[in-house]
């Protein structure tokens, strides 16, 4: 049983690297990492106890109770979620997957053609292997309607954006002019005659693609979808999943797919789906160029960058064959027992369901740990159309609990607070008495977090003021580094929620702006929070420990207080930083001496898995 001196020892910040193989092996937007939910399920539960998730995603509670000796429940409305968690826990024979990994390419090759195959311009080989090419769209001049090549334009500039011009007219030229085509700039190849890649001039495409002679579901992106909305897709005519790809890379992942159908073993076959569809976001246009590095492909929105990369499908699946792989020998490894292989059965199940009416019996489980989708900031059955078309299984975005953005609002904040509170109330329906429901939830605005205070109290429950923790991932967005100038949260607070008893506050005080004042005052004082971020969650776990009505809360209000109160917000790091200091390791610093961060921080770095291969992840 769970005791208050439990609660107590839990840890106020929980810092976690999103590193560890597992987590690495198949992408999922606000996936949490094991290392997050891992000190709860130990907090909360027993082995052998019931660990119920009613919005399951990628099914890393799953794993995290298999490996504790948990048994699990988990239930989403998500097909891809449920495509993902099931084959996590789906441990196949190394040698064996990597066997009929390598007979499905050489079967895709077979009946596409070898499509990656160029000629180096640097020795002649005609047998070089395209790595990767890098795109360019191409821009109308605005001034004399010319087709301008961004990448050349920008090539031209010294890599400088603001100093690009058409060279026809020499009128400025950005990304926003009208997109009306598409050229290649740069090919990577591997080629014997180099110990590293090389980079040349395109080469020319395979005289012909078999496209009609392969099959796949060109699903379209419904214009009433709010990523169709928010990305602009009519716009750029990327209105189908087809459209993202190039028409090389849309032939071999059909291929590639066929090849996969035709393997008898189911756990050998799913796991190969495992690994393809944890490719197809990096396989699109969807991943962006820099001329640094890659910057990974947009997993969050629909974004085709002004310059982008067509990656090679195959060295990409064999790749997350070998990611698969690792975190199939992590998983073995943390479970922790010597048996055979075809033993390992952990009890862990998951359904496609709603949270709304979990299929379990009253008081039947002992712990629930659970990441809901955040209101407005991510739908994740739109982005989860690029893989379930591959699937052929589709989520009824219907059902999904998420407030829509802009003005004709179907799904409103009225229907999430309904959603949310139905499914807390089905959590403590199905938990045994006295026992407990952990959330990770994030939002930059006071109104969604009040509509989560309003479904918590009507579900009759009650977050327990000392539980509550900050999650920090550690990795930032892109649109998170400038989290204090766009006002998006970029870390999470974690809730630990029991139910109502006699006596337990209503959230009923609305702060002043002098209390806010004060207490963003306070938590800069205290050297513990090192963004606006952070330092939004500190007000957050304050006002929760003394009920306040958060309706008003914003992260705007935050970084204006921040920034009246003498402190900057590093626009490279989106990071706070007191005037007249530097800031080293995050923390602020001021004439030189660091402000000690006294933050009970559970930092767990992974070691590293099985040494199955030493090809990185992705």
């Amino acid at each position: 049983m769970t005791t208050m001196s439990n609660i107590a020892a839990m840890p106020r910040d929980v810092f976690v690297k999103r590193s560890d193989p597992v987590y690495m092996a198949h992408s999922y937007l606000t996936k949490v990492p094991l290392a997050a939910i891992e000190p709860f399920i130990r907090t909360f539960s027993q082995p052998g106890d019931v660990v119920v998730d009613p919005f399951a995603g990628s099914g890393m509670t799953g794993v995290a109770a298999a490996i504790l000796g948990r048994r699990a429940r988990l239930f989403d409305i998500s097909v891809l979620g449920r495509h993902i968690g099931t084959n996590y826990l789906n441990i196949v024979e190394p040698g064996g997957l990597r066997t009929t990994a390598h007979a499905v390419v050489r079967a895709a090759v077979a009946r596409a053609g070898d499509l990656y195959a160029v000629s180096c311009t640097r020795c002649g080989d005609e047998h070089a292997v395209l790595a990767k090419r890098t795109w360019s769209i191409v821009v109308e001049c605005p001034s004399c309607g010319a087709g301008v090549n961004f990448y050349r334009s920008l090539e031209s500039a010294s890599w400088h954006k603001s100093k690009m011009v058409c060279p026809s007219c020499s009128c400025p030229i950005s990304s926003k002019a009208r997109r009306i085509g598409e050229e290649p700039v740069v090919d990577s190849i591997a080629c014997g005659c180099s110990p590293t890649q090389l980079d040349q001039l395109p080469t020319g495409d395979p005289a012909t693609l078999p496209i009609g002679e392969l099959d796949w579901k060109d699903v379209a992106i419904p214009a009433d979808r709010q990523m169709y909305q928010a990305s602009a897709l009519g716009k750029h005519g990327l209105t189908t999943v087809a459209s993202f790809y190039s028409p090389r890379n849309l032939a071999m992942l059909a291929a590639l797919r066929a090849a996969i159908a035709t393997i008898g073993d189911q756990p050998t076959r799913d796991k190969l789906m495992f690994a393809f569809t944890a490719i197809l976001t990096r396989a699109s246009k969807r991943y962006q160029w820099s001329r640094e590095r890659p910057l990974n492909a947009a997993n969050a929105n629909y974004y085709v960058a002004a310059v982008f990369y067509e990656w090679n499908v195959l060295e990409l699946f064999e790749r997350k064959i070998e990611a698969a792989l690792r975190s199939d020998g992590w998983i073995l490894q943390h479970y922790g027992r010597e048996f055979p292989l075809s033993e390992f059965a952990p009890d862990v199940t998951y359904e496609t369901t709603s949270a709304e009416r979990l299929p379990l019996p009253d008081n039947s489980a002992d712990y629930v740990f659970t990441d809901p989708p955040f209101g407005s900031n991510l739908f994740y059955a739109d982005m989860a159309l690029f893989q379930e078309a591959w699937l052929s299984d589709f989520t009824d975005h219907n059902l999904e609990a998420v407030i829509d953005r802009g003005t004709r609002k179907k799904r409103d904040g009225d229907r999430y607070q309904r959603i949310l509170k139905a499914a807390l109330a089905e959590c403590r329906r199905v938990l045994r008495p006295g026992r407990f429901i952990t959330m990770v939830f994030g939002n930059s605005t006071g109104a969604v977090w009040a509509i989560v205070q309003r479904a918590i109290d009507e579900a009759g429950l009650v977050i327990e003021p000392g539980s509550v923790a900050i999650l920090n991932k550690g990795q930032r967005s892109v649109k998170g580094l400038a989290s204090g100038f766009e006002h998006v949260a970029t870390v999470d607070l974690i809730l630990s929620m029991r139910e109502r008893r006699q006596g337990d506050p209503i959230n009923s005080h609305i702060p002043s702006a002098a209390e806010i004042e004060d207490s963003v005052a306070a938590a800069l004082a205290d050297g513990r929070v090192d963004s606006p971020s952070h330092l939004y969650l500190e007000l957050l776990r304050r006002g929760i420990a003394e009920a306040w009505d958060l309706a008003g809360l914003d992260l705007r209000l935050v970084t204006q207080a921040v920034t009246k109160q003498g402190w900057l917000i590093e626009p490279a790091t989106g990071r706070l930083k007191a005037r007249g200091s530097v800031v080293l390791r995050g923390a602020p610093q001021t004439g030189g001496r660091p402000v000690a961060p006294d933050v009970a921080a559970l930092e767990l770095p992974w070691q590293e898995a099985l040494p199955l291969a030493s090809t990185p992840a992705h």
